[in-house]
């Protein structure tokens, strides 16, 4: 597992990963844990991890293997209800603002202390609960007055573009717009971005129909360094309800950064 480098700037390629774990890891935990070990990740966004010790479990081998700087959004929801795990090799500092979702449990922003990156971690809310129009209007907000330098938003989004990102229609109109302020404000999908035409799912319904529900949005000063970004179903490979997670997991690679992050960062 690569460390991060020494001074500001991503001075070599750059892995992060991101992924849905499914109800805080379960019975699944110690293989979630070396599935995401095998992929030498830089740092690692999980959505639906949880204050159970299946969840501790993969923190705890994750610090093993190299991620011993965490931070996590349990402390904001009840004793085993979802949250998030931000978890990466160089020291994380929570990045405060003004104005951010609301959700408890379901946002954390960080910069990683080396490098100058800032990562946001995003698990939005089922359309069902009411509460995804006001999370995509906190997101959108943020992206539109970000003045942060080089940073990614990432996660599981229960979102998707009307007819690219579903196999049966299920996303309206708003969702559908949501993707589009965010591209005006800068931030752009990185999966479409590097395949703007590629059917892929990361979510299969238990009818078997198939969603792309976890995205990365990297600003203006970040794209450019961009290299991959691949949804990968981890534990099997036949592509449907998987056996560690009902979600692929997402794996954004970059090259090194030419000018030391720091030099670019801002005031959010």
């Amino acid at each position: 597992m690569r460390c991060g480098p020494g001074r500001g700037g991503l001075a070599e390629p750059f892995r992060l990963v991101a992924w849905n774990i499914r109800a805080g890891g379960g019975h699944r935990a110690s293989r979630i844990a070396a599935a995401l070990i095998d992929l030498s990740p830089d740092a690692v966004v999980l959505s639906e991890f949880r204050s159970t010790p299946p969840s501790q479990l993969i923190a705890t081998d994750l610090v093993a293997a190299g991620l011993i700087h965490q931070q996590s959004t349990c402390g904001e929801v009840p004793l085993g209800k979802n949250a998030l795990l931000i978890a990466a090799g160089e020291p994380l500092k929570r990045v405060a603002l003004h104005r951010r979702p609301a959700e408890p449990g379901r946002w954390r922003m960080v910069r990683l202390q080396r490098s100058g990156l800032a990562v946001g971690g995003m698990h939005i809310p089922n359309q069902h609960t009411g509460r995804k129009p006001g999370y995509h209007d906190a997101v959108a907000a943020l992206a539109e007055r970000w003045r942060g330098g080089p940073g990614l938003l990432v996660g599981d989004t229960n979102s998707g573009r009307i007819g690219a990102d579903e196999e049966t229609p299920v996303f309206n109109k708003r969702t559908d717009g949501w993707f589009g302020r965010m591209a005006r404000a800068g931030w752009i999908d990185g999966f479409r971005h590097l395949h703007p035409d590629q059917c892929e799912y990361t979510w299969y319904s238990h009818r078997g129909n198939g969603f792309r529900l976890d995205q990365v949005f990297l600003n203006r000063a970040l794209t450019p360094y961009l290299r991959s970004v691949e949804h990968r179903w981890l534990g099997r490979s036949d592509q449907r309800r998987d056996e560690l997670s009902d979600h692929a997991a997402l794996i954004v690679d970059f090259a090194p950064l030419s000018t030391p992050i720091g030099a670019m960062t801002g005031t959010p």
